[in-house]
């Protein structure tokens, strides 16, 4: 047992990622187009997307690809909470979402919609004032989420009228960055990481109690109730319990990286419990959280030059939020009728140029803010004594004493300076 635990205790998740050493990046642009390419069998062919045949309809690619964002937001934005103050936190989380997302329902209401229904209708009489407005759909979803989900009574593809899809997952992840948030004004985040191993612990025995009650090893899960929350709408409470524990689990991560391994078996065996749950039954219970470990382990093991994809440049949210909207208006040209290969790549590289468009013009120039504080809230020092009136000897001067860490004892002149990928997410 002494061997196991030392082989095990070899490569840790806050070894093998010290400093910048991650592939973060990397694997939320991967996420993000396997959005797209799980969207296209929706939205170019009305057919199940990717995957739901082979997990019993327990899940999807495009599922699956929201699931590992949210296990690496839980990640990343505990680790910016703990080394934050709040105020800072929530400017950081608003200056990463928002000015992206405003933009893209501006263009959404007044660009795609127009043309949409010029496409639909061979002009735009009475589009402008109808209830369903390009103005009340900017109203209705400026805060996150797709309270309304058309725009001008459109039949978009599927004949469903939804301009947007990928932007449901939003309003989850602001409810998320709001819980972080007061978890770490209490203090639990940084004093009680045994908490948050409750609560994930908690969302399992959960899910494997229902699985157990229910008898749906093999079967989709049910949507749940809805319920409302103030500013972020409508909520379902099955989205919010598999989302939820996918997001605590990236926190947990975080929180104990020092403790968990990152050996090769671990993620070999993880792969086949992956798998396994998907072929045979149990995806929730055992599949997620062994996806969830997967993308961690992915995330510091990838060779050297993944690191390098998405630091400077996050193209994966762009990516993410574009893709819908742009498989619609190539759906109107006839692209689908290449074929779902061609139409997926096609898809990808045009939502990828809208991205590069929107990340240079929009939110780069956003996340230059990040360190912006109000003339308000900024912090007068006392005002510096005059100097003396003569020359002072340079003897006389006391030596400079270098300050040290209250924990590791390192002079600060000397540690370096780490800068992790959540400071610019």
């Amino acid at each position: 047992m002494d061997m196991f635990a030392r082989i095990f205790r070899g490569r840790t998740l806050a070894g093998d990622s010290v400093g910048r050493r991650n592939s973060i990046g990397f694997l939320r642009l991967m996420l993000a187009a396997s959005v797209v390419v799980s969207h296209s069998r929706a939205l170019g062919y009305e057919a199940p997307e990717p995957g739901a045949g082979f997990s019993h309809q327990q899940t999807d690619l495009g599922k699956i690809a929201v699931f590992g964002f949210f296990v690496l937001s839980g990640y990343l934005i505990s680790g910016s909470a703990l080394r934050s103050g709040v105020g800072r936190y929530l400017w950081h989380r608003f200056l990463r979402i928002f000015p992206g997302l405003w933009v893209c329902l501006l263009l959404l209401a007044f660009v795609m919609a127009p043309l949409v229904f010029r496409h639909q209708h061979g002009d735009l009489a009475h589009f402008w004032r109808r209830p369903d407005s390009p103005f009340h759909y900017l109203e209705q979803n400026w805060w996150s989420g797709v309270r309304q989900i058309h725009i001008g009574g459109l039949s978009l593809i599927p004949d469903t009228g939804i301009f947007d899809g990928a932007l449901w997952s939003l309003s989850y992840e602001m409810l998320a960055y709001l819980a972080i948030a007061v978890l770490s004004v209490t203090t639990v985040l940084k004093r009680s990481p045994r908490f948050m191993l409750f609560v994930l612990a908690a969302g399992w025995l959960y899910m494997l109690h229902y699985e157990i009650d229910t008898h749906t090893w093999r079967e989709p899960h049910p949507n749940g109730m809805g319920i409302t929350i103030p500013l972020l709408g409508t909520m379902l409470t099955a989205q919010l319990l598999y989302l939820g524990f996918m997001f605590v689990l990236g926190v947990v991560a975080q929180l104990y990286k020092t403790k968990i391994s990152t050996h090769g078996a671990l993620a070999a065996g993880a792969l086949v419990v992956l798998v396994a749950s998907l072929k045979f039954g149990g995806f929730a219970v055992f599949g997620m959280p062994a996806f969830g470990y997967l993308v961690l382990w992915l995330a510091v093991r990838l060779p050297a030059w993944f690191h390098k994809v998405g630091r400077k440049h996050d193209y994966s949210y762009g990516l993410y939020i574009y893709g819908w909207p742009i498989q619609v208006l190539l759906v109107m040209a006839g692209v689908e009728h290449w074929g779902v290969v061609a139409y997926a790549l096609v898809s990808i590289a045009a939502s990828l140029a809208v991205a590069v468009v929107s990340w240079h013009l929009v939110e780069r120039p956003a996340m230059r803010l990040k360190d912006w504080t109000p003339p308000l809230l900024r912090r007068r020092g006392p005002a510096a004594p005059p100097p003396p009136s003569g020359p002072t000897p340079t003897s006389a001067l006391p030596a400079p004493v270098p300050s040290r860490d209250a924990v590791t004892g390192e002079t600060a002149s000397l540690r370096p300076l780490a800068v992790d990928a959540a400071d610019i997410r």
